[in-house]
């Protein structure tokens, strides 16, 4: 064999040696992508972690503050939500409660005798002077029906409270369902090699479980 013949097989082995481990270098930084995303890799399911108190934690937080353990789930658009429906239910019961209170109090003082509350026609504007503009029966109406609304204004909030603490909770537990091993459907993207070319081959998993 002469020399040139020698020295080109020996170039063609190293350039075949340096494509291959340059395949391998390429494979086994998909395979570490791969892997970080919990995805099949070779036939066999790589998970994430699951952190069981992540849903305790995110119903603690929102139960301490709403919104809270949204923010924890990183679910940040929710917050809004939370505080608008929150904050609707809080405006809505002192309305109703400030009426309450003036209606209560204008009934109470009819009933005393006193003819000197704010709905009595205390400047004669009314449309017989020296009558009131409601009667003791209309007052008596008026603060039982906002009574109501304020109770059914502070139950809605309440629940609107506890469902904050609800929603982050469910939310924790469906961050990770998809890494429980009795799913009975799990969909993953695929990945494996050539074993010559090391060349990738990508696709989708499809695992049913009975």
């Amino acid at each position: 064999m002469s020399k040139a013949s020698f020295f080109f097989m020996c170039f063609v082995l190293c350039g075949i040696l340096l494509h291959s481990q340059k395949k391998e270098n390429e494979a086994d930084s998909l395979r570490a992508d791969f892997k970080e995303k919990g995805v099949v890799i070779d036939g066999n399911i790589t998970k994430k972690k699951v952190n069981p108190l992540a849903p305790s934690k995110a119903a603690f937080y929102s139960a301490i503050l709403p919104g809270l353990g949204q923010i924890y789930n990183r679910r940040y658009w929710k917050v809004p939500i939370v505080y608008g429906a929150i904050g609707t239910g809080v405006y809505v019961y002192l309305y109703n409660d400030d009426l309450y209170d003036r209606f209560r109090s204008a009934f109470k003082r009819r009933k005393a005798g006193f003819i000197d509350d704010e709905f009595y026609d205390v400047n004669g504007s009314g449309i017989v002077p020296g009558t009131p503009d409601l009667s003791d029966e209309a007052l008596q109406d008026a603060q039982e029906r906002y009574q109501r609304d304020r109770d059914l204004a502070l139950l809605i909030t309440i629940g609107l409270y506890a469902f904050n603490i609800i929603d982050a909770n469910v939310d924790a537990h469906l961050k990770q369902f998809n890494v429980d091993d009795d799913l009975s459907l799990d969909i993953k993207p695929y990945l494996e090699y050539h074993p010559i070319s090391s060349d990738p081959n990508y696709g989708i998993a499809l695992t049913i479980k009975f």
